[in-house]
């Protein structure tokens, strides 16, 4: 899993238009830094035997290095997102990177008002988790099964950032609702694929989600878990990772995951990436499996 995968560039990386609600513009982005930390996770992909195609940034697009959130692919098929406002602007390049691959796009029809890309839709071999309202409207769901396949959408909710009152917070950038975890790949992580002789392992922050999500995640069976503490996910960014299936390139900051996923015995590579946090991404929304 995840032995090719799609990456940009941090050339524009900034947090000037503050999209979700673990950016802040009042707080400065050193890009030269941004840059040295994207170089690192490729690097440390490639080390770990993933091949990186990249390609070069689309200009003046500050969240253009998220390449996570262009589109999901399967096979040889995309179905690419669509993003908020600012965003938009991505949306021409992501198209371009995935045809000159060589991959057949499918654009979401207009009535689909949004879809994150695999920021909101992790495959575990069949099964697919997916999230709504923030970056993904339910009716992009049944296009996950009609054009890509998947046989299960199981399909979340995570808790919404809420103001000083207890009221739900809107994005003023983005005119969208908000959440410390808008992508579900800030909540979900997906660790192994399933074999003929073993279930997938995933791991998971139940302290996230709504009630009702936490609960479908408990008794959801078909997978393997691990949970993982509200403190290392939001603070760690512990659950954006990528995962080979026997390495997983991941933030330090979270040392009992970590032991959590020795003891699964896979191995670990812990990097700090504290300049492309203040984007509100890190090692998994900077890349774009393509071998799903």
């Amino acid at each position: 899993m995840n032995k090719k995968v799609l990456m940009s560039g941090a050339q524009f990386f900034g947090d000037d238009d503050a999209i979700n609600v673990l950016m802040d513009a009042g707080i400065p982005v050193d890009v030269n830094r941004a840059i040295a930390e994207h170089d690192l996770i490729k690097q440390t992909l490639e080390d770990a035997g993933v091949t990186v195609c990249q390609i070069p940034a689309p200009a003046d697009c500050q969240d253009g290095v998220y390449t996570a959130n262009w589109a999901l692919v399967r096979g040889n098929k995309a179905v690419m997102a669509r993003l908020p406002n600012t965003r938009q602007p991505e949306e021409a390049t992501a198209l371009a990177a995935l045809q000159d691959l060589g991959t057949e796009t499918v654009v979401l029809p207009v009535k689909v008002a949004r879809f994150s890309g695999q920021g909101d839709a992790l495959p575990c071999g069949d099964i697919v988790f997916t999230q709504s309202p923030f970056r993904t409207t339910t009716d992009a769901h049944p296009f996950l099964t009609s054009e890509l396949g998947f046989t299960q959408v199981i399909a979340l909710e995570t808790e919404p950032a809420y103001d000083e009152g207890g009221q739900p917070v809107t994005n003023q950038v983005t005119g969208l609702p908000d959440s410390p975890t808008y992508d579900i790949d800030l909540a979900i992580a997906i660790l192994k694929m399933p074999s003929d002789n073993q279930k997938g392992l995933i791991a998971y922050c139940p302290e996230v989600f709504k009630a009702s999500s936490k609960q479908i995640l408990a008794d959801f069976n078909d997978v393997d878990k691990i949970i993982v503490s509200k403190k290392e996910a939001l603070e760690a960014f512990a659950l954006n990772l990528v995962s080979t299936g026997e390495t997983v390139v991941m933030n330090s900051g979270a040392p009992d995951f970590q032991a959590e996923l020795e003891a699964h015995g896979l191995k670990t590579v812990a990097l700090n990436l504290p300049e492309l946090r203040k984007g509100g991404g890190s090692i998994r929304c900077s890349t774009l499996t393509l071998d799903n």
